[in-house]
């Protein structure tokens, strides 16, 4: 099984008139190819994932793909759901159109019990062959995968390999690394990249990335280095922007910090999900005059 790790980006969703815009979805993919960024991460949390008609869903998998063709950088690609039934039909559409793995966030709402979690977790998985990254995401979904669960999983099912932790909590990556050496862990907080690649963590996917790919990969490649003087000083000093692009619900902040940078022509997000704020859009310009933005 080909491992996938380093530096990914969770790619934000472009809509223009309300729709996918896939013209630009292939622009900001080149972009990060470009940049150095290691794998994308199409319709994710990030990639308004939960509005996306399924269509809309497959499309935005086949593009990254496609446009990933011929290149070192991956795809792994978003296939959650409440529903297991739909989370397995959208991932084996990701295998079928050449994915090269798949990530899979806890399903929101219902909020199972951890024996759901596993079941559903082993029926997606198994309903395909190409690797597949657990993501633990409680803060969004409402339903935390524990630690005892997420290892379980990753001893029974042999094409998982690997867990987005974004719980935001050092102990519990440490809570993983410590009984399985061999499971990835990976960061999901950008705040936090560079303590869980000191601890151990293989990679991030990152909403920053969106932005400052080049900057992220930098952070990522440094750690696996062993600069890690370096690797902290760019996470220090990404510290005011990974802040302040989650000061409203992601991914409002980073498509706006997008569209101040030149990076998107229109600024659209689907419903329930509305423009950020004016006090919110002056953050964002004041604290991106600290960066460069490399288009």
């Amino acid at each position: 099984m080909n491992i996938i790790t380093g530096a990914m980006t969770a790619l934000i969703t472009p809509f223009k008139d309300g729709k996918v815009d896939l013209e630009k979805y292939e622009s900001l993919i080149k972009r990060q190819i470009d940049q150095g960024i290691h794998a994308v991460v199409p319709v994710g949390t990030t990639g308004e994932s939960a509005t996306l008609s399924h269509t809309e869903h497959k499309q935005c998998i086949d593009v990254a793909v496609q446009t990933c063709k011929g290149t070192n950088v991956k795809v792994i690609a978003g296939a959650g759901s409440n529903a297991t039934h739909e989370a397995c039909d959208i991932a084996k559409h990701a295998q079928d159109v050449g994915a090269d793995g798949l990530l899979s966030v806890t399903p929101y709402y219902n909020k199972p019990t951890q024996e759901g979690l596993y079941q559903h977790y082993k029926a997606i998985a198994q309903s395909v062959e190409i690797p597949f990254m657990l993501y633990n995401v409680p803060g969004r979904t409402g339903v935390d995968l524990e630690a005892e669960t997420a290892i379980r999983l990753f001893d029974d099912v042999k094409n998982i390999y690997a867990i987005k932790e974004a719980t935001g909590s050092l102990e519990r990556s440490i809570s993983l690394l410590s009984q399985r050496e061999d499971f990835v862990v990976v960061s999901g907080d950008d705040a936090i990249d560079f303590p869980m690649l000191a601890n151990g963590a293989k990679g991030i996917i990152s909403v920053t990335a969106n932005i400052l790919p080049n900057l992220k990969s930098q952070l990522v490649n440094n750690v696996f280095e062993g600069n890690y003087d370096v690797a902290r000083k760019i996470n220090n000093d990404l510290y005011p922007l990974n802040s302040v692009l989650f000061c409203e619900s992601n991914p409002i902040p980073i498509k706006a910090a997008m569209y101040i940078a030149g990076l998107l022509d229109t600024l659209e997000f689907r419903l329930p999900l509305t423009a950020p704020s004016a006090e919110t859009m002056k953050k964002l310009e004041e604290t991106l005059k600290n960066y460069e933005v490399i288009k």
